[in-house]
C-alpha cells in the first residue's frame, strides 16, 4: 500500500497515477478534498514566456501538452467535468512601443511551442469578454487553458475510487508507513523548515472572487500580474493577490481592489454579481518551482509540494515522474524539482 498525504492537486494527481498504473493507494486528507489552496478559483493553465527559454519552462510545456489527455481521462472514467479547456488569453498592449517589443516573445512562441499554439498581435480579437486596451492592440495566444480546481478535484477523487483507491478523511497521514508520498503544501514546506533546519519554502497569501457572467469559451484575461478567468460553469473567477505578509488567512480590503481592477479592466463584468470571495495559503518553494525529492533520511518517503500558481499546470508531469520514483525507482529526477 502507498499512503499520500494531502488531497490537493499534487496528492490527488500522483495519487490517480499510481492507480492507474496498478499501485494499492490511500489517499489521507486532515479536513476534506480541495480544503487547502488546491480548492480555489482561478485556475488559469498558462504557459510561462517562450522567449529566454531554458529547462523549467520545457518541463511545463510538455505537462501543459499533456494536460487534455489526462483530463480526458479523468473525466471518462468519474463521468464528472473538470471544467478542462483550451480556450486562450488576451492580454492588452498599453502602447505601440511595447508591441514591438513583443517581437522576441512572439519569435520565442513560434520556436518553442507547437505551431498552431502560437502568439499573434491583433486589433480584433474575438472573445465575450475583450480587456480595455489603450492602443487598441492585443496580445493573444492559443496556448493558455483553463480548469476549474473544485470541479477538477471532485473529478481526481472520483477516478482514483473508480480505479480502487482510498480516499480517506478527518484522519492524519501514517508517519511510519513504508511507502509515503508527502503532498501536505504550505503546512508541508513549514514543517520541512523545522525538520531540515533550513528555508525549503513558505506560505503567500492569496485572494480571489468568482461573478456569475457566462462566457465559458471566452479566452481568459491576463494584466498585471491579474487573471480574469472564464469557466464551464458560468461564472468568471478574477485573481489573485500574492501576499508575502498577511496577519489572517480571511478575505480583507484587497480583493475589493482587485475586483474594482477587473471591473475597470474588463466593462462587459462592471455588473456581474459576486458569488464567492475566497483566500488561501498557497505553498511557495524558495526555488519557485515544484518540489519532488526524497525525504531526507527517510526511506520511501517523497515529497511534493510547492508549484507555485502552477500547479495545476504542472500536475500531469509531477505526477508522472513521482510514479516513476515510487514504482520504478527512478533516481535520475531534474535538479530544477530538488529541495531547495
Amino acid at each position: 500500500m502507498i499512503h499520500v498525504a494531502g488531497a490537493g492537486i499534487f496528492g490527488l494527481a500522483v495519487a490517480w497515477e499510481l492507480t492507474r498504473r496498478g499501485a494499492r493507494v490511500r489517499v489521507h486528507e486532515r479536513d476534506r478534498v480541495g480544503a487547502g489552496p488546491s480548492g480555489g478559483q482561478v485556475g488559469a493553465l498558462a504557459p510561462h514566456a517562450p522567449d529566454g527559454w531554458n529547462p523549467k519552462k520545457a518541463m511545463q510545456l510538455d505537462s501543459l501538452l499533456a494536460a487534455p489527455g489526462f483530463w480526458a481521462e479523468i473525466e471518462d472514467l468519474s463521468g464528472l467535468p473538470s471544467g478542462y479547456g483550451r480556450t486562450g488569453r488576451l492580454q492588452p498592449v498599453p502602447d505601440q512601443a511595447t508591441a514591438d517589443r513583443l517581437a522576441d516573445r512572439i519569435d520565442g512562441a513560434r520556436r518553442n511551442w507547437p505551431a498552431d499554439m502560437g502568439m499573434v498581435l491583433t486589433r480584433d480579437p474575438d472573445a465575450d469578454i475583450v480587456p480595455h486596451s489603450p492602443s487598441g492592440i492585443w496580445l493573444m495566444d492559443r496556448m493558455t487553458a483553463r480548469i476549474h480546481p473544485r470541479a477538477a478535484l471532485a473529478a481526481l477523487a472520483a477516478a482514483i475510487t473508480a480505479r480502487g483507491g482510498e480516499i480517506v478523511m478527518g484522519r492524519p497521514a501514517p508517519a511510519d508507513a513504508p511507502q509515503m508520498i508527502w503532498a501536505t503544501g504550505t503546512q508541508g514546506l513549514l514543517d520541512l523548515n523545522d525538520a531540515l533546519g533550513r528555508r525549503i519554502g513558505q506560505g503567500v497569501k492569496g485572494q480571489s472572487a468568482s461573478l456569475a457572467h457566462a462566457a465559458p469559451d471566452s479566452p481568459q484575461v491576463f494584466d498585471n500580474g491579474m487573471y480574469v478567468t472564464p469557466h464551464f460553469d458560468g461564472t468568471v473567477a478574477v485573481g489573485s493577490t500574492s501576499e508575502n505578509v498577511f496577519d489572517h488567512d480571511r478575505v480583507d480590503h484587497q480583493i475589493d481592489d482587485l475586483l474594482l481592477r477587473a471591473r475597470a479592466l474588463c466593462p462587459v463584468l462592471a455588473d456581474a454579481p459576486v458569488l464567492e470571495r475566497w483566500s488561501g495559503i498557497r505553498p511557495r518553494a524558495r526555488s519557485r518551482a515544484p518540489v519532488l525529492a526524497p525525504w531526507p533520511d527517510r526511506p520511501g518517503h517523497l515529497i511534493v509540494n510547492g508549484g507555485f500558481k502552477i500547479g495545476f499546470g504542472m500536475a500531469p508531469v509531477i505526477a508522472r515522474m513521482a510514479a516513476q520514483v515510487v514504482l520504478e525507482g527512478r533516481t535520475d529526477l531534474p535538479d530544477l524539482v530538488a529541495l531547495p
